[in-house]
């Protein structure tokens, strides 16, 4: 079995308390429900917005900077994830439409080393 990220994807102006409505919530409960009775879930995550967000970066000097927002200056972020434990990629991707369905929003799934 492999372990693959699947990981939600944001638009950076994206405001969880306008956006997500009751039966958005009630589809990601659902989804989660399904993914813990299948027992594939490893790991589940959201996470706070951008504005928490801080990026460390090596410098040339050997030193570490280290500055507000996001790494990588992009019009997305990745607003939440699973670790899911399965034996595809095809079933990965099974889920990752699932994902996609109930968070309504982009996905992106990736296999771990």
């Amino acid at each position: 079995m492999t372990q693959y990220l699947v990981a939600i994807h944001r638009p950076n102006d994206y405001d969880p308390l306008s956006a997500e409505d009751a039966a958005m919530s009630r589809d990601i409960d659902v989804l989660n429900d399904e993914m813990v009775a299948a027992g594939i879930r490893v790991f589940v995550g959201g996470l706070q917005p951008i504005s928490e967000a801080k990026s460390l970066r090596l410098q040339d000097d050997g030193e570490v900077s280290i500055s507000d927002g996001l790494y990588l200056n992009t019009a997305e972020h990745i607003g939440g994830f699973w670790v899911l434990e399965v034996a595809s990629l095809e079933e990965a991707l099974i889920w990752g439409k699932k994902a996609a369905i109930a968070c309504r929003a982009s996905v992106e799934v990736r296999p771990f080393h």
